[in-house]
């Protein structure tokens, strides 16, 4: 990387912005489901998100796996705003949809798949900087760290973009767990940047049993924050149901979590 383009990746800038994701001393969390189903789903999880105290709420409405006609809920994530006052993260997976994403969301999620989508990159720089919206970059599940720090430098073409980096997990030859958790690169981003990074359990160990140490684990290593899959009723989810948390076991995730977080004199978000 040049000294040109250095600047994301080199310094914090903007660090005492309200409206950034990640702030020091907290530990983010950030929860829902996988993809909006209903209204009365999503709903339904809202007040769970809610009750838990946390600010921050994930929901796809777009979902690149699926069909066209699939989990288009950016009306819900409006309404959703309003009865209970979270904020909320969604997927943008196409150049053409971003800005109208943007209205309605505060931060866009960069998919594993689309994290090499460079038009893509581009276009949420340029709107993420007009519209002052954050933006989390997942990693690529076959990328290597500098390829991903590299993806970084076109989410601040357009200025200082607020991005957070999000590992969740890679591609290996371990059929144990859906991919394999790499929590090194925690450490490892922090020593070779000071960009936030934050850990997604539920995508890379796809089994709910596993995603409470892991989130433990997360935290241990220095991890900024986490976005957890999470349903009243995963059974029925009809999406990757098998990796999401239910209440009891979301109000476990963040008993733990919080315990976490006091070690390293930090507070749940």
């Amino acid at each position: 990387m040049n000294d040109k383009k250095n600047i994301k990746t080199d310094k914090s800038a903007g660090a005492d912005k309200p409206d950034k994701l990640i702030q020091k001393d907290y530990i983010t969390i950030i929860a829902g489901p996988c993809a909006i189903e209903s209204w009365e789903q999503f709903e339904t999880i809202a007040r769970v998100v809610k009750d838990c105290g946390l600010s921050y709420m994930r929901g796809g409405a777009y979902k690149p796996r699926t069909s066209p006609y699939s989990f288009q809920g950016l009306e819900y994530i409006v309404e959703i705003k309003k009865l209970y006052g979270l904020k909320m993260v969604t997927e943008v997976t196409d150049a053409e949809t971003v800005e109208e994403v943007a209205k309605y969301v505060d931060v866009l999620q960069i998919g594993t798949r689309n994290m090499s989508n460079f038009a893509l990159l581009k276009k949420v720089s340029k709107v993420a900087n007009e519209m002052n919206k954050s933006v989390i970059l997942k990693r690529g599940w076959s990328a290597t760290i500098k390829e991903w720090l590299l993806a970084v430098e076109y989410l601040s073409l357009e200025g200082d973009t607020d991005v957070v980096l999000c590992e969740r997990g890679i591609r290996t030859f371990e059929p144990s767990t859906r991919f394999t958790l790499d929590l090194s690169a925690v450490p490892v981003i922090k020593k070779l940047s000071r960009l936030p990074i934050i850990i997604d359990p539920s995508h890379a160990v796809g089994q709910s049993d596993l995603v409470i140490p892991m989130s433990r684990a997360a935290i241990a290593v220095g991890a900024d924050g986490l976005i957890v899959e999470i349903h009243t009723d995963p059974e029925k989810a009809l999406c990757d149901g098998q990796q999401a948390l239910d209440t009891r076991q979301t109000k476990e995730m963040l008993h733990q979590v919080e315990y976490m977080a006091k070690f390293f004199g930090k507070k749940i978000r």
